[in-house]
């Protein structure tokens, strides 16, 4: 097919004979809590502290093919809170996704499965962890939004490269 104005030829991808689907796709087949721990060690005296507890978050993630076209992303949040020294609570929460991939190039399957799926994750996680913290007695811990894209693209470029790990994680 010519186009009439520039002269150029484009390239159109005709179906093929038999019926097979040929266009890239990736969607969500599911989504689940895979693991979920709170403590509260200190309960009841950590109720009695009025300082506001300190927050420290981590988070990785990791992926593993589970199917010829089946990937599995998890998210790893683990949280802990100290307030005057004494352990307020933690949270290890791991949250996963079953993706399904089929007709990408292989060098975006590694760019999607650490950048796009966990972002697709996190707002469900998010929840989990808020509603978690709540049903432990504590205000509802709201984490800001992640661009896990960019941190791929960054830990991608700080290796050298595209990440073949798997894996990818933030202190």
């Amino acid at each position: 097919m010519a186009d009439e104005n520039t002269g150029t030829t484009i390239n159109v991808a005709a179906p093929l004979a038999n019926g097979e689907d040929t266009m890239p796709a990736a969607g969500l087949i599911s989504q689940y809590v895979k693991d979920l721990s709170f403590e509260n060690p200190n309960a009841p005296a950590i109720f009695q502290n009025t300082t506001p507890p300190a927050i420290d978050v981590q988070f990785n993630i990791g992926t593993a093919q589970v199917g010829d076209e089946v990937h599995e992303v998890v998210l790893k949040i683990d949280v802990k809170a100290e307030a005057e020294g004494q352990t307020a609570f933690i949270v290890d929460l791991t949250y996963a996704g079953l993706f399904g991939l089929r007709n990408i190039p292989d060098e975006h399957v590694q760019p999607f499965l650490l950048g796009e799926a966990p972002r697709l994750l996190f707002p469900f996680a998010r929840r989990v962890l808020a509603d978690c913290v709540r049903d432990g007695g504590f205000a509802p811990l709201l984490l800001e939004p992640i661009d896990f894209a960019q941190l791929y693209m960054q830990q991608a470029e700080a290796r050298g490269g595209e990440m073949t790990t798997g894996e990818m994680g933030q202190a």
